[in-house]
């Protein structure tokens, strides 16, 4: 990535929005663009600043993440979202994965994951704790089934791939295929399982034993 990356900062707590900054600050590639305690106030910012990626937690006063996350997206759809959480239970992490969030992470994680999420996110790929994961995917398992169209063996093999974190050059070297033709790819296997994000298709892929959480 040639460009810089922007992030904004949301958290109710001040340490933590400073630590962040202070990690993203001291990290060549990635720029902080401001910081914001709540949802509203991180509406506002953004609208404003555009970053690239918002690193986000969901628990906060006034309007909280996942509400955040709804109109972020409608404000700037370009704008990918990191969630940063302290629970890997709690249930509003499955209202964010809804709401469009590509990334997810627990506060526990270390500094070196938590910038290898903001790039993995800011490539649009998905970043998902496995604790959050397994979370995710036990929940998905309650209200859905089998859906969608059959995946070519290739559909298959590249969704393994895209579960397991690789960018889509990555998945074209290791294919020996253009980068577009995974583009399309992807495109069709989110069409045909009626799915919005590579974080969705990763849980599928998760949930259906297309991809296991130890090899991704």
């Amino acid at each position: 990535m040639c460009e810089s990356v922007r992030v904004l900062v949301v958290d109710d707590h001040p340490i933590v929005r400073q630590g962040l900054r202070a990690l993203i600050a001291a990290t060549p590639g990635l720029v902080p663009v401001g910081e914001a305690g709540d949802g509203d106030e991180a509406v506002r910012l953004a609208a404003a600043a555009q970053p690239d990626v918002i690193v986000m937690d969901l628990v906060m006063p006034g309007s909280d993440g996942v509400a955040a996350i709804g109109e972020l997206k409608s404000l700037c759809p370009d704008t990918r979202v990191l969630v940063f959480t302290g629970y890997a239970d709690d249930e509003k992490v499955l209202g964010a994965i809804r709401m469009g969030a590509l990334g997810y992470l627990l506060k526990d994680s270390s500094p070196q994951d938590v910038l290898r999420a903001i790039r993995e996110v800011a490539r649009g790929e998905a970043s998902l704790h496995p604790a959050v994961a397994r979370r995710l995917i036990h929940e998905l398992n309650q209200d859905q089934g089998p859906h969608g169209e059959p995946l070519t063996e290739r559909e298959l093999e590249v969704l393994r791939l895209v579960a397991h974190g690789l960018s889509n050059q990555e998945i074209a070297d290791r294919c020996t295929i253009s980068e577009r033709t995974v583009r399309t790819h992807v495109s069709s296997i989110l069409s045909k399982l009626h799915l919005s994000s590579r974080t969705q298709a990763t849980l599928y892929a998760l949930r259906q034993g297309i991809a296991h959480l130890e090899s991704a």
